[in-house]
């Protein structure tokens, strides 16, 4: 179950955005979170705060999209469709931000830059100084836009710059940032997980379906974003294209289930009484 409606609306946004829906109605989004139980009055608060908030706007009456505000984290979670177009060849280097004059009382900010770190792939090398394998396109003036663009305005990004040449021992360090076995295993662990769940999925109720592809889809994603996308010898890097390609078709025959059961909520809406539907 998603941790809380606001999470669950703006998901559910994101998802019907790349399905060609430009916006949701108050209807749809409630037959939705009644799937995973959230009551309809905690729904229309949320919408309500979020909307307040930037989060979403009101194209129309009744109807709701992504504001401006949710618009840098959802291009940073769309951002898994072209993951194998985001990387290059290591040749050794790394990337880095220095924090060392951002300072940390600024709660809000230190805790925006850490989320921004971990969807970049950055670690913590030693106090302030974060690296990550320069193996992105773009390299570190990508890096620096990236960043830039996650962070709030007016927080300090930090000092973005290419790091070459550190020792062996320093290299064996920075290598030695992430669980890489943890990495492999869960690409190989997702791979079999959702593969299982596809062969099995056209046994199950729409309704059962929908819910069960909106959480594995939303684990798998999750788990793609805050991907450190480190380069081979690192991690095995064709287990995690296999496990891309898994969540591609996985994702795809989620799309498939979520325009069902909107269609089937539209239609079941169009023929209510017109006095229940106002």
């Amino acid at each position: 179950m998603p941790a809380d409606p606001r999470s669950l609306i703006l998901s559910l946004l994101l998802g019907a955005e790349r399905g060609g829906d430009n916006a949701l109605a108050v209807p749809e989004l409630l037959a939705a979170a009644a799937l995973f139980g959230l009551p309809e009055n905690a729904v229309r608060v949320a919408l309500t705060r979020a909307a307040a908030a930037g989060l979403l706007v009101s194209p129309a009456r009744g109807h709701y999209a992504l504001g401006p505000v949710a618009r840098p984290l959802a291009d940073a979670v769309l951002a898994w469709q072209r993951l194998p177009e985001r990387l290059v060849d290591w040749q050794g280097e790394w990337l880095a931000v220095h924090v060392g004059a951002a300072g940390r009382s600024d709660r809000p900010a230190l805790r925006a830059r850490e989320r921004a770190f971990g969807l970049l792939g950055l670690a913590e090398f030693e106090r302030g100084l974060h690296l990550r394998p320069a193996n992105l396109v773009g390299g570190v003036e990508t890096l620096r836009e990236r960043l830039a663009a996650l962070l709030p305005d007016g927080a300090a990004a930090g000092t973005v710059f290419v790091i070459g040449g550190l020792s062996a021992a320093d290299s064996a360090r920075a290598c030695s940032l992430w669980d890489t076995a943890a990495l492999d295993a869960g690409y190989r662990d997702g791979t079999a997980r959702l593969a299982a769940w596809l062969d099995a999925a056209p046994g199950l109720a729409l309704e059962q379906a929908a819910r069960e592809s909106f959480e594995l889809g939303g684990e798998a994603i999750r788990r793609l974003v805050f991907d450190p996308l480190l380069p081979a010898p690192l991690v095995d890097a064709e287990a995690r294209a296999r496990y891309v390609r898994t969540v591609e078709r996985f994702d795809a025959a989620g799309q498939a289930l979520w325009q069902g059961f909107l269609a089937r909520s539209r239609a079941a809406r169009a023929a209510e009484p017109e006095e229940i539907r106002r």
